[in-house]
Order: structure tokens, then C-alpha cells, then sequence
């Protein structure tokens, strides 16, 4: 039970459509099975979506999962092209939070991850990374690519139950790499990272400053030019 199940996807690794098709209802997950490729080698991969055999061979990105101050299991290893992160094992199959166990949780924290439910449905396309609210409370989400340029004030998008938001932009991370490192109150910076918290938002605009005083949280660690 202290080990996640393998990751699974929604989407075929050819399927280049747009994810989160709000006409396609489905909450169920199939696992796509990686088959190998004789016409495919080392030197041929380039995306993650290059066939079955490349998805194998490379992951896009680790998810952390905190609860305030303190990260809860180990970093999920994401291979697949999509991912759903969710609360309990009949919502889906993925990263199953529900799992994760930790002694003398508070009561915010319970009542907090009672809310995450289906969770999220996290896809990498070719133009970024794109995160779909399929639980039926808001999400609240901080990336690089999404805050204003020149800005030094924390931006963080609510995203309601439903909808979709591209919480990474891999072009304007390209460009974001020429720029000064910003100096945030909240912690380190991280050009290759998104934050997205379950229920409760933080920052300026909220009563929770950081998003360390936020109860379930996730970290998605990027491996793109790191």
C-alpha cells in the first residue's frame, strides 16, 4: 500500500489532441501497455510521445505531494503522457493520494483531502503542460510560465471545477531562462516547477501567504532542461 501503482493515461502516446475535452465524460483510466519498437533508437527520441518504446526509456516529470511543511510518500515518477492524481483508488487510476499515510494529521488537512476526490488529470502536449480540474472543488496554481513578466508579485490562477489551465508553457520557459533569477519570500525559485493546491489558495490575495500553510499540495518537478 506505501507504493503507488504504475502511471497510467488517458491518451494514447500518438493521440496529439487537445486534453481535456469537457464532451468526453469518461473517468476511466486504461493502462497503455508499452509494446517495443524495432524502428525506434536511442538516438531517434526527441519527445516522450515518440512511440511506446520512448515513453519507457525517459520520464517528464515528478510530482511530490506535501501536506503544509512536510512531503508525504515518495516523488511519483511520471512516465505516461498523462497522469490523474486523485484521492482514492475508485476515482481513477494514477498517483493515488488516499495511499500516502502519515500519523496525527490535522483536522484542516482531513477535511482538506476529503475535498480532492478525482483530483487532476495532468498531460503533456507539445505546446506545454496542461492541468484539468476534475474534482468538484477549486484548484489554485502557481508556475513560472503563468506569472506576469517584470512582476514580483506572486501570481497564483484559481481554476474551477472543470476546467482547464496550460500550467507550463515550454516557450516562454525558453525565454525565461535569459532573465535574473527572482528573489520570492516563499522560497527558492524553480523555473522547471508548478505548484498546484487542492481547495485553499495562497498568496497575496489570500489569508495564506505561502504555499507551505496550504493543508494538500502537490509539487510537479519538471525534467526539461534540467
Amino acid at each position: 500500500p506505501e507504493s503507488p501503482p504504475p502511471p497510467y493515461s488517458r491518451l494514447s502516446p500518438n493521440d496529439e489532441q487537445k486534453p481535456l475535452d469537457l464532451s468526453d465524460s469518461t473517468l476511466s483510466y486504461t493502462e497503455t501497455e508499452a509494446t517495443n519498437s524495432p524502428n525506434v533508437t536511442p538516438g531517434d527520441f526527441s519527445d516522450a510521445s515518440t512511440s511506446p518504446d520512448a515513453v519507457k526509456r525517459s520520464h517528464w516529470c515528478n510530482v511530490a505531494y506535501w501536506e503544509h511543511r512536510t512531503r508525504v510518500g515518495r516523488l511519483y515518477t511520471v512516465y505516461e503522457q498523462s497522469v490523474s492524481i486523485f484521492y482514492d483508488l475508485p476515482q481513477g487510476n494514477g498517483f493515488c493520494l488516499g495511499q500516502l499515510n502519515l500519523e496525527n494529521r490535522s483536522e484542516t488537512v482531513r477535511r482538506t483531502r476529503s475535498k480532492i476526490g478525482y483530483g487532476i488529470l495532468l498531460s503533456k502536449e507539445p505546446d506545454g503542460v496542461w492541468a484539468y480540474n476534475r474534482s468538484e472543488h477549486p484548484i489554485f496554481v502557481n508556475s513560472p510560465t503563468l506569472d506576469i513578466p517584470n512582476c514580483r508579485t506572486l501570481i497564483v490562477r484559481k481554476v474551477m471545477p472543470g476546467y482547464s489551465i496550460k500550467v507550463f508553457d515550454y516557450e516562454k520557459s525558453c525565454l525565461l531562462q535569459h532573465t535574473a533569477d527572482l528573489d520570492y519570500a516563499d522560497g527558492p525559485y524553480d523555473p522547471n516547477s508548478v505548484r498546484i493546491s487542492f481547495a485553499k489558495g495562497w498568496g497575496p490575495c489570500y489569508s495564506r501567504q505561502f504555499i507551505t500553510s496550504c493543508p494538500c499540495w502537490l509539487e510537479i518537478l519538471l525534467s526539461n532542461n534540467r
